[in-house]
């Protein structure tokens, strides 16, 4: 019986300290639970739960990506540039090109170069960064448009719109996840990739596809946020990693690679939400923010750990 329960506990961790937040908050701030304050948690999880998906698929095998802040500043640059030149949705279908673009280009550092991901990342991210200072002129370029603006402040059924995109946007991940092949061999790739290779497949391929992707869901985060203020800023998301590596870790997600879901990436993207809201409910100041957020990924981190030493 205790066997049981313990498993249990191991295998619904994530959902149990997204529950236990939920409480405690309630005894931390009496506005916690405010409709307005419910509607700015969802909303400001909206590009962190983008990122952190795409994130996911990049540590299932067993990388990392660094750029996700720096793609994030790009693309608000580059369509806040491209909106008076071409349109809206055109602009947005050239800046998720343009991020797609990019997080390609640290997929092939890694798989066709064979540059570790940290390297290879951090790269990327130092070049999208200056790409979007220099596109700026190191400026914030403030978009015009009334609807672009709209859609990152509007509502439909008491939901902000942009939450809309991330439920569809996280649906597709979960079923490409669960129920394709290209989900599945994702998952092997990071479990083992010696044996997924011997198998025949391509995993090169498919670690290139991962990190695409996850310069993809950067660059709808990017547009996401760039709707909801209305700039397009050079220097948007700075640090922004810590808290999608964050999210992924806390939502149980090994960083060796092979573990991990999409459902538990969403928890711990609220969880995380929930605790930089209460954080500032309570006036606790942005530098001790940062304190508690590298001791979250610890925390989580060595909570995996005790969870693989239990399975083993």
């Amino acid at each position: 019986m205790r066997a049981k329960v313990l498993k249990f506990f191991s295998n619904n961790s994530t959902l149990l300290v997204f529950f236990v937040m939920l409480i405690v908050a309630n005894f931390l701030s009496d506005r916690f639970y405010s409709p307005e304050n419910i509607t700015n948690v969802l909303r400001q999880s909206v590009p962190l739960g983008l990122a952190a998906i795409g994130m996911l698929f990049v540590i299932l095998t067993g990388g990392i990506d660094l750029s996700v802040g720096s793609i994030m500043a790009l693309v608000s640059v580059a369509v806040a540039l491209l909106i008076p030149e071409i349109g809206v949705m055109p602009a947005i279908v050239a800046g998720a090109g343009i991020a797609t673009l990019v997080g390609a280009a640290a997929g092939c550092l890694v798989t066709f170069f064979n540059i570790a991901p940290f390297i290879a990342t951090l790269a990327m991210m130092t070049i999208a960064r200056g790409l979007a200072l220099i596109a700026a002129k190191g400026q914030p370029i403030f978009i015009d448009d009334v609807s672009y603006v709209n859609f990152g402040t509007g509502y439909l059924l008491g939901l902000p719109l942009p939450v809309y995109v991330f439920i569809a946007f996280a649906i597709i991940a979960h079923f490409v996840y669960q129920y394709t092949v290209f989900g599945r061999l994702v998952i092997s790739i990071g479990s083992n990739e010696t044996a997924t290779r011997f198998a025949g497949v391509r995993v090169d391929w498919y670690k290139f596809a991962v990190y695409a992707l996850s310069g993809l869901a950067c660059g709808l985060a990017g547009v996401l946020a760039s709707t909801r203020t209305g700039v397009g800023s050079p220097v948007m998301s700075i640090g922004f990693e810590l808290d999608v590596i964050a999210a992924v870790v806390v939502g149980g997600a090994s960083l060796a690679g092979g573990r991990g879901t999409v459902v538990n990436t969403i928890i711990g993207v609220l969880i995380l939400s929930i605790i930089s809201n209460l954080m500032n409910l309570m006036n606790i100041s942005g530098y001790n923010q940062q304190v508690v957020k590298g001791a979250i990924i610890i925390i989580a981190v060595m909570l995996e750990s005790f969870k693989s030493r239990a399975r083993a």
